[in-house]
């Protein structure tokens, strides 16, 4: 953990010039951020092998009034939408879990600036924190980042 899935209106992957944008960036650069993440004590706050971030088109989507009143404030018709879900194991204090959803925030805004000025585009983020009834991890990615014995 964590976990970051995006979920987004699935007209955001097409090119720059039709008004996408390249979620694999976005991606990327979310994982970076996450991995800065520290606590209170300066520590690493996410372990670098269980860092991830998912993102999911919706084939089908219908975003607010179909466009009418961003034709009308001269914003264009094509609304888009993105939402980012971060789901971290409990045990994290409330100023971790701020400063998590600040850094998502920061770099989301980041890379949708230009949308943000120039289209209708819905940006949520939200950081979930629960109690699981069955957590199994199998991984064998952890082993790369242990620190290595001498």
């Amino acid at each position: 953990m964590p976990h970051l899935v995006l979920l987004y209106s699935g007209n955001l992957d097409r090119p720059a010039a039709q008004g996408g944008t390249d979620m694999g960036v976005l991606c990327r650069a979310l994982c970076d951020a996450l991995l800065t993440v520290r606590d209170e004590q300066d520590r690493q706050v996410f372990p670098t092998g269980g860092t991830r971030v998912l993102a999911f088109p919706a084939a089908h989507w219908a975003i607010a009034d179909g466009g009418a009143a961003g034709e009308a404030a001269g914003r264009g018709g094509d609304y888009a939408f993105v939402y980012l879900n971060l789901r971290m194991a409990q045990g994290r204090s409330a100023a971790v879990h701020q400063r998590t959803g600040q850094t998502i925030e920061t770099v989301a805004k980041a890379h949708f600036a230009a949308h943000l000025a120039g289209r209708a585009i819905g940006i949520t983020v939200q950081v979930d924190e629960g109690h699981e009834v069955f957590d199994a991890k199998n991984s064998s990615i952890h082993p790369l980042f242990a620190p290595r014995k001498t």
